[in-house]
């Protein structure tokens, strides 16, 4: 042979065992997933996340999980544009702003790896929606909560009344609570009047959801929004924000936060995350009524796996175990009842099994169950994660409006004042909701086809 044809010859040699290197994977090899997430805590803290995630890097001895440093200043969504502007996205990572990841192409499309799942045929459809852009599912729902509702049992039978239930009427929950505020012996039937403007407007039209979104547009000059509008000014004498600072005074809360542990409210709303509270500190029976009519609102977290995972399928397979897998949510709960404490967060894959194991823990709310048994129709709160344009047409978008001395005030200041009395709401209705609904089209027209 040639000496040019022996070079060629252990030239082929060399690259044909460089890619054998490269293919065949030693049997200790490490998978290294870089995973960012808020609910991690510290190493020093080791919170009931971190544990679960050392339980499944025990049963997964090839994977190593490696926690991205998301501390220091500038939004979430910042510091992980930051990451990827140096080509260190992480692998996996919570998302608070969906429609931005999807917009830059960074959410890897998980379609094909959930459609035979039967974990995923237990997540409930709304939270599926919530996932879904296009058709294609790209994200995972990281966890869900219902919001809605809790209610004092003992403080309306002290007062001789029916205390609330799930699916209660909205004009009874309203007479109910109006019956129990004694303002001089420090009780108040609600709360707050702010999330009224949230769920009332869906339980006047059918078609809406939460905050009057209907799927597309924001519907804030309907006769259903309106009413809400009306409903929380007529209220609010009967809400934290409807004292004096004199009536203040005579009660132990400082803030309406307070009240309802304080046995100084006859409900509250607020999300499931308050539960281990509730089930650890209340020392009364108490439940949950949801949204009246018979529903409830849903705020759901959501994880991504990033389009740049070098190892898609293990990427895939841990963010599994971190948001809908029934055995990874059976050892959170394991977890949580060794540690003495409810599951921070309810079942993503929702069935009969797991609805009894978080209740067998929490302890049984009838309330509570028939929410999580008809999770379908629930109003999704947490719209600013998924539906572009919302951050904007719900908060932060100004209309061109002034109101007194504040001038070219945002949206939130029209909805957080719309029972001040300094304005009259539907003087304004109209300009708010074409100015919401061009923001909405505007935003959906530069998602990618």
């Amino acid at each position: 042979m040639k000496p040019l044809g022996k070079f060629l010859t252990l030239v082929m040699v060399v690259v044909l065992a460089v890619n054998l290197i490269a293919i065949v994977k030693p049997a200790n090899a490490k998978v290294t997933l870089r995973y960012a997430n808020w609910n991690v805590g510290t190493a020093e803290e080791n919170n009931l996340q971190r544990q679960l995630i050392a339980a499944y890097v025990e049963a997964h001895p090839d994977v190593v999980v490696e926690f991205v440093d998301m501390s220091g200043d500038g939004r979430w969504d910042e510091k992980l544009t930051n990451y990827a502007a140096k080509g260190q996205l992480p692998d996996v990572f919570m998302a608070d702003n969906m429609p931005y990841y999807v917009k830059n192409g960074w959410a890897a499309d998980l379609s094909e790896m959930v459609k035979d799942d039967p974990d995923w045929a237990n997540v409930p459809q709304v939270l599926k929606d919530a996932v879904s852009y296009s058709g294609a599912i790209l994200g995972l729902p990281a966890a869900q909560f219902v919001m809605g509702y809790f209610v004092n049992q003992d403080l309306f039978e002290a007062a001789n009344l029916d205390a609330p239930q799930y699916g209660v009427s909205a004009d009874d929950f309203f007479a109910a609570a109006t019956a129990l505020t004694d303002v001089a012996k420090g009780k108040l039937g609600l709360d707050e009047m702010e999330f009224i403007l949230g769920w009332y407007p869906s339980s006047q039209d059918s078609n809406l959801k939460w905050f009057s979104f209907d799927g597309t547009h924001m519907n804030y000059n309907s006769a259903a929004f309106k009413a809400a509008v009306a409903k929380s000014t007529e209220m609010k004498s009967h809400t934290w924000q409807g004292l004096n600072d004199d009536q203040k005074k005579g009660f132990k809360s400082t803030g309406p936060w307070e009240l309802f542990l304080n046995q100084e409210s006859g409900v509250r709303w607020d999300g499931g995350w308050a539960i281990p509270d509730y089930a650890k500190k209340a020392t009364f029976n108490w439940d949950f009524v949801g949204v009246p009519g018979g529903n409830q609102a849903m705020v759901t977290d959501i994880l991504v796996v990033s389009k740049t995972a070098a190892d898609a399928a293990a990427a895939y397979d841990f963010a599994k175990w971190m948001t809908f897998s029934k055995e990874g949510y059976a050892k959170e709960a394991a977890l949580a009842k060794d540690a003495g404490g409810v599951p921070t967060r309810m079942p993503v894959s929702v069935n009969a099994e797991t609805i009894d194991l978080y209740l067998s823990i929490v302890g049984e709310k009838a309330g509570l169950r028939m929410a999580l048994e008809k999770l379908d129709n629930s109003l999704v709160e947490s719209l600013a994660k998924i539906v572009p344009g919302y951050i904007n047409a719900r908060w932060e978008g100004k209309p061109g409006i002034d109101i007194g001395n504040d001038k070219d005030v945002n949206m939130w200041y029209m909805f957080a004042n719309s029972s001040a009395g300094t304005y009259k709401y539907e003087d304004y209705s109209a300009k708010l909701e074409e100015f919401a609904n061009k923001i909405l089209d505007d935003a959906k027209a530069e998602l990618p086809k």
